[in-house]
């Protein structure tokens, strides 16, 4: 049985309402508000374990919402927005969000996305090895194996790895992937991180050309599943 609380920050009744039904029926607690005054005021008392969060806010524009919340709060936040264009989605994640989703979305994916930044939150630090289906990290060894069998990884390949299992589930922009990995002075060759995406998925991948665990997120980034 889930123990997570949800805040849902989001103007529109009808997709409050559909999110209290579903979030509900799959034992989440919810907490709800309609404007951004209101949830950060709900936000900051009554801490919650995610925020699902909508950009379109009638007092606040959302992104603006996320900044703020960014300033302390530490945990997931999962954007819900009618805005599905690449600068929207790039900009939200930029900023700190973990996900994006594009209204109408479908409640399975959601729950499975909300899952997903659980298990990533729960595991964060409990242990130097992160196991992620035929992979494994050893943090301290600094030793990735695939089916128990070492890899042998450049410096590169290891840091965005790294940074792909630490984001387990969470879009990572290509800006972010850069920056983290080779520095600000990087963030507009892309053609380095295509390049060592290509490599990394052709030592962990079982069938490179259709990735399992390094998704392309097309124009935005990509997720480590």
């Amino acid at each position: 049985m889930n123990s997570a609380e949800i805040l849902v920050i989001d103007d529109e009744a009808q997709i409050r309402k559909l999110l209290e039904i579903t979030l509900q029926s799959n034992d989440y607690k919810v907490r709800e508000a309609s404007t951004a005054k209101d949830g950060l005021i709900i936000a900051a008392n009554h801490p919650p374990d995610i925020i699902l969060l909508d950009i379109g806010l009638p007092d606040e524009n959302g992104h603006i919402v996320l900044q703020k919340l960014r300033e302390w709060y530490t945990k997931p936040i999962i954007i819900l927005s009618v805005q599905s264009s690449e600068e929207d989605i790039i900009k939200a994640l930029d900023n700190g969000a973990n996900d994006y989703l594009v209204k109408p979305f479908r409640t399975g994916e959601l729950l499975a996305r909300l899952r997903s930044v659980l298990r990533s939150t729960t595991t964060e630090n409990e242990s130097p090895i992160l196991i992620c289906n035929d992979l494994q990290i050893d943090l301290s060894a600094r030793i990735v194996k695939k089916n128990n069998e070492v890899l042998k990884l450049t410096t590169t390949e290891y840091a965005l790895l790294f940074l792909f299992f630490k984001n387990e589930g969470k879009v990572l922009t290509h800006q972010y992937l850069l920056k983290q990995v080779w520095g600000p002075g990087y963030i507009s060759q892309s053609q380095y991180l295509r390049v060592f995406i290509a490599q990394l998925r052709k030592k962990i991948e079982d069938e490179p050309n259709r990735p399992a665990h390094i998704i392309t997120e097309s124009g935005v980034g990509y997720r480590f599943i």
